[in-house]
């Protein structure tokens, strides 16, 4: 992923509301969402080259989502895959505070990263780039590519449209937060950050939704779970080398043993 947006008990009757953006160049091999027959309890994109993912819910709660930190400096060959912190998670039993302090003495050997990880009663956001484990505190929160609610053009701007979009109505549109995460606004250059990668690249980055001829905005998922802990999942899929363009959504209760699919 590289925006993540959270709506943390901000709405009465949608406690959790996530909106989130996976950027990927365009040839890296994927699956769309789906419930994985090897981990059934797990929904969930799949990335075919590392074997994890990057964010997922389960038929428990259990919720996490990555995004890379973006600092070329710090870049470690041969580092293993970030997806796999989220999918370890996603399939284990640990509570989301002892699998990240679990994570801690391991977290050196990725390449830079921040992983939400929790369920609808505590939240959490890891980094390896300071090693701190931060809860999340009921409110608007976003994650891009640098620290949480690091002020970059596109998280100010996303974190307002989300709150927007949640604050004030009895239920929060899906629809509505898959636009939002279709905004291709450009902020100015003299707003945009310095991560290290010349400004050509800060330029095509900066938009909620990114295109470019190689790399792009993949996917676009919107979670909501409400207070009787039913779970909507809405995912649009953008067309690449891997993947038909489309949209599937997913209800089913939290916990409960029978789940249903909604083409």
């Amino acid at each position: 992923m590289c925006l993540i947006v959270i709506a943390y008990k901000v709405n009465a009757n949608y406690p959790l509301v996530i909106a989130a953006n996976r950027d990927e160049f365009y040839n890296r091999p994927s699956e769309a969402a789906s419930f994985w027959p090897d981990a059934p309890n797990v929904l969930a994109g799949r990335d075919l080259k590392g074997g994890g993912t990057w964010l997922g819910l389960t038929s428990e709660g259990r919720v996490a989502a990555i995004t890379n930190f973006r600092n070329p400096t710090l870049a470690k060959s041969g580092a293993p895959s970030r997806g796999l912190l989220v999918s370890n998670y996603l399939r284990g039993s640990s509570k989301a505070e002892e699998y990240l302090k679990e994570i801690q003495h391991e977290a050196a050997a990725y390449n830079g990263f921040n992983l939400i990880a929790g369920d609808l009663s505590r939240l959490f956001c890891f980094s390896n780039i300071n090693n701190s484990i931060v809860r999340i505190t009921p409110g608007i929160h976003g994650l891009s590519n640098h620290l949480l609610d690091t002020p970059w053009p596109k998280v100010t701007r996303a974190k307002k449209l989300l709150m927007d979009a949640v604050t004030g109505i009895e239920k929060p549109s899906p629809q509505l937060i898959l636009e939002i995460l279709s905004d291709t606004l450009h902020p100015p250059d003299e707003e945009l950050p310095d991560s290290g990668i010349g400004l050509d690249w800060e330029r095509m980055l900066s938009p909620l939704f990114i295109s470019s001829s190689c790399y792009g905005t993949c996917s676009s998922t919107v979670i909501l779970v409400d207070m009787n802990m039913k779970a909507t999942f809405m995912e649009r899929v953008s067309e690449t080398g891997y993947t038909k363009p489309g949209t599937k959504t997913f209800s089913f209760d939290l916990s409960a043993d029978r789940i249903s699919k909604d083409l």
